[in-house]
């Protein structure tokens, strides 16, 4: 697959480039400069991130953030099957933790909920850092909406990191996820608070928190051009499409 040319592969982390060193220099260079790819590509072009990950671990599948990067790519193509196995690769490797929380939602995306809820309980929850926990949490009561228990994920997710007025890289999501529960559960008036919460601490825009609070206060946004279009009359100044154009299909 085509890589630019700006991309040298000396984009990746320094953790990533310390395991790459086991590599020859050159495939190590070929393997960095894919995986800057996939890095960059996960969220606007999964299918291409999913590319490049593929023929990164062709050519280094025994380097552990190799695995770890074809894992998320998959992830995101909803290969849940394969993305697991990869994540698998990569914990045997590395003998981290840190992958549980997404392992355990690759379990819910292949139809487990129960087996995600399993290790939710299990000892490997304890040794995570403090975004793995929350991690987990939200994994865990996604585990119980799948499985139609909507009080239980409520209750999964009340903790003192949803109670704490600081705001953390993870703040935003889990107060998401907690009013999208309450809604789902009927509890609209609770629901449109920890939404307006959700929106006060997205920094970022990683959820649609203000979408979903302008829904429930009954706001609706008109696409302005749209609007202006309809309203043009038939034999106005609009230009049409010349022959010229017409003749480029």
């Amino acid at each position: 697959m085509p890589i630019p040319e700006e991309v040298t592969g000396d984009e990746i982390d320094k953790d990533v480039r310390q395991e790459l060193q086991s590599l020859p220099k050159t495939l190590a260079e070929d393997v960095a400069r894919n995986l800057v790819m996939v890095a960059r590509l996960l969220d606007e072009d999964p299918e291409a991130a999913y590319g490049y990950s593929r023929v990164a671990l062709r050519l280094a599948s025994r380097v552990a953030a190799v695995r770890e990067a074809a894992g998320f790519a998959a992830y995101a193509n909803q290969k849940y099957s394969e993305a697991l196995a990869e994540f698998r690769a990569a914990r045997r490797m590395t003998g981290s933790v840190e992958l549980w929380p997404v392992m355990a939602d690759c379990e819910r995306g292949l139809g487990r909920p129960e087996k995600a809820l399993d290790m939710a309980g299990a000892p490997e929850v304890h040794k995570l850092d403090k975004a793995g926990q929350v991690e987990m949490r939200l994994v865990a009561a996604g585990a119980r909406r799948d499985m139609g228990q909507l009080d239980a994920a409520i209750v999964t997710l009340q903790s003192p990191e949803l109670a704490s007025n600081s705001v953390q890289p993870w703040t935003a999501r889990l107060r998401y996820a907690y009013a999208d529960a309450l809604l789902a559960a009927g509890r609209e008036r609770e629901a449109r608070e920890w939404f307006a919460k959700a929106v006060e601490s997205d920094r970022d825009g990683s959820t649609d928190a203000s979408d979903r609070l302008a829904e429930l206060d009954g706001v609706e946004f008109m696409d302005a051009l749209a609007e202006d279009e309809g309203e043009t009359e038939p034999g106005s100044d609009v230009e049409s499409p010349s022959a010229e154009d017409g003749d480029k299909d």
